[in-house]
């Protein structure tokens, strides 16, 4: 078989910190109307139906071999070749006489998955056979659990924190979680060709199977999104949806409901949207679909079919982005298959999976900071808004959160400083908002210039912790200006300057700034000649802020260039103004 070229590089994933940001800033809206949030074809109700939502997550699990072979599990962020010994193993290609070898290794992550998402762990579990055929699959079945999975129940709390639809808490049961083996790898071609890297056949993956319990399409992408943190967060899962580690199947039905929203009937039939790879996707796929069923059960009402519901059809369906200026939509792959067309069966070639209570006990007690928790501890000890301390954990699979740690302990070592929220959000600002500012920028198009932080789960990237805390201390303590502090930071991440307070001294960048009386006779100074713009802040309905920013821009030209601070200047004309006001009432 012809090597296939490289891959394309992946598009970089949208800003989950924007995402997030954009629905806050819809449920606001639709708090202050008092109906739900009204743009077009993004609604989360429509009056007169109920939406149901189950969903299947599929993740990597974070192992070396895969699971049922001693062969190596392929990096995705250093590829090889496909189809290379190494990668694939006589069972993953189905060739006669290979049996299949449980490695106990990759429990150990599914575990920890399941002890996560508060399940039960089942002391016995057994394998079954999965039949169907597709290219994809080259023994004609695929090994997982069914029956007896390692572990049922569970449950994940969504809170309005996670970016749910309302303000109530939401709790989403799981029904069991399942480790089962992934498929081989498909390469489109041009004519209708297709390659296949078996590279990425019996890949340990856990199913967590969550009961039809969701109602709302942002809900299922928090509960996506809760999922995939929940995994990283003891590191079971490889990678997240932007990276390919977790893919999430949709189940969606619709029923008619009450004007108070309660359903009327039994569930809807249900169709299932296969493989979706991102959060938005999952929340764009559900409103589509939603709206196809509603549409075609008001169609038949419409025309006086004796059975409306009945023409949605059970089947699978895939999934087509917005484009070219069109929303996005659903598609038929199939019909839906059920246990029976699957022809489940024991696998007579696999003992039971055996897991003994001490190792349960171990893993529950080694399992580390839950999201929930780390989140508060964000929001509290850390001044950190519920918004950004959920986009800091989510960057670079929580090296970014790390990062932050790291840079927080060294500038309250440099500002002899313990637990000052202040300087805690301060930092957070320039790690969360600054860092992201390095690799957006596109002025840089110079063979070799970084465009990645290159962070590490460890929480270290191209700009050492050591540096960014002496930026920011000296920043906090206004020994340099805010655009000196940037300029150094851009210097440190492309290589050109290691050492920052070196940096400072030879090109005499250190702040001088002026006295408060110099700022006090330079705000009186801006406010000569201006009294009609004085005029306005006398006990007026809204504050003139753009007046202001005026004043405070004379203050800054008339004073000596490189030592007035625009914070400080604006606090000097305020107190101008304060006192013309007084005096002039």
């Amino acid at each position: 078989m012809t090597t296939p070229p490289p891959p394309s590089p992946k598009p970089l994933p949208v800003s989950l910190r924007k995402q997030m940001k954009e629905e806050a800033k819809a449920r606001k809206a639709q708090a202050r109307a008092g109906s739900p949030v009204s743009t077009v074809n993004r609604d989360q109700t429509v009056p007169g139906w109920e939406l149901t939502v189950g969903i299947e997550i599929h993740a990597q699990l974070n192992t070396d071999r895969k699971l049922f072979s001693d062969a190596a599990v392929v990096d995705d962020t250093d590829p090889v070749d496909p189809n290379t010994t190494d990668h694939v193993a006589y069972f993953d290609l189905s060739l006669p006489g290979a049996q299949p070898i449980f490695q106990p290794a990759t429990l150990v992550p599914a575990l920890r998955a399941a002890l996560a998402l508060h399940c039960t762990i089942q002391p016995v579990s057994r394998f079954d056979r999965k039949h169907y055929f597709h290219w994809d699959q080259p023994s004609g079945y695929q090994i997982t659990q069914y029956y007896e999975p390692f572990a049922r129940g569970g449950y994940v709390e969504l809170l309005p924190r996670d970016g749910i639809y309302g303000e109530e808490p939401v709790r989403v049961e799981l029904v069991q979680v399942q480790m089962e083996q992934d498929t081989a790898k498909t390469v489109a071609q041009p004519g209708g060709v297709h390659w296949l890297d078996f590279s990425r056949v019996g890949v340990p993956l856990v199913e967590i199977i969550s009961a039809p319990q969701m109602h709302h399409p942002a809900t299922a992408a928090a509960y996506v999104r809760k999922v995939q943190a929940l995994l990283h967060a003891v590191n079971a899962c490889t990678s997240g949806m932007e990276a390919g580690g977790l893919r999430a199947d949709v189940n969606v039905s619709v029923r008619r409901a009450t004007p108070d929203g309660e359903p009327i009937g039994e569930l809807g039939v249900r169709t299932e949207i296969k493989n979706l790879n991102s959060f938005r996707a999952v929340e764009d796929a559900i409103i589509a679909e939603r709206n196809r069923q509603i549409a075609a059960i008001e169609a038949a009402e419409a025309a006086g079919h004796p059975d409306p519901p009945s023409v949605i059809e059970s089947e699978t369906r895939g999934w087509t982005p917005a484009g070219a200026g069109e929303g996005g939509q659903t598609h038929r792959l199939r019909g839906k298959e059920g246990a029976v067309d699957y022809r489940y069966m024991p696998d007579p070639d696999l003992g039971p999976v055996l897991i003994g209570e001490d190792l349960v006990q171990y893993l529950e007690g080694t399992l580390g900071v839950l999201p929930d928790e780390e989140l508060d501890r964000l929001v509290e000890d850390y001044g950190l808004s519920g918004l950004d301390a959920t986009a800091l954990m989510a960057l670079d699979g929580g090296g970014r959160a790390q990062y932050y740690y790291d840079v927080v302990d060294a500038v309250e070592a440099k500002l002899g400083t313990t637990g000052d929220v202040a300087v805690r959000a301060f930092v957070a600002n320039w790690v969360l908002h600054q860092l992201g500012k390095l690799t957006a920028e596109k002025a840089a198009t110079e063979e070799g210039v970084a465009s990645s932080l290159e962070m590490t789960p460890e929480g270290r990237c191209r700009v050492p912790v050591t540096c960014l805390a002496d930026i920011l201390a000296f920043r906090y303590q206004g020994r340099i200006t805010a655009g000196v502090a940037k300029d150094l930071l851009f210097s440190v991440f492309y290589g050109d300057v290691t050492d920052v307070e070196k940096a400072i001294d030879k090109s005499n960048l250190w702040f001088d700034e002026i006295a408060p009386d110099e700022y006090t006779a330079l705000a009186e100074e801006a406010l000569e000649g201006e009294a009609k713009t004085l005029k306005q802040f006398l006990a007026p309905k809204k504050y003139p802020q753009g007046k202001l920013q005026y004043l405070v821009g004379k203050l800054l030209r008339s004073g000596p260039e490189g030592r007035t601070d625009p914070q400080n200047a604006e606090a000097a004309v305020r107190a101008a103004i304060e006192r013309w006001v007084e005096a002039n009432k």
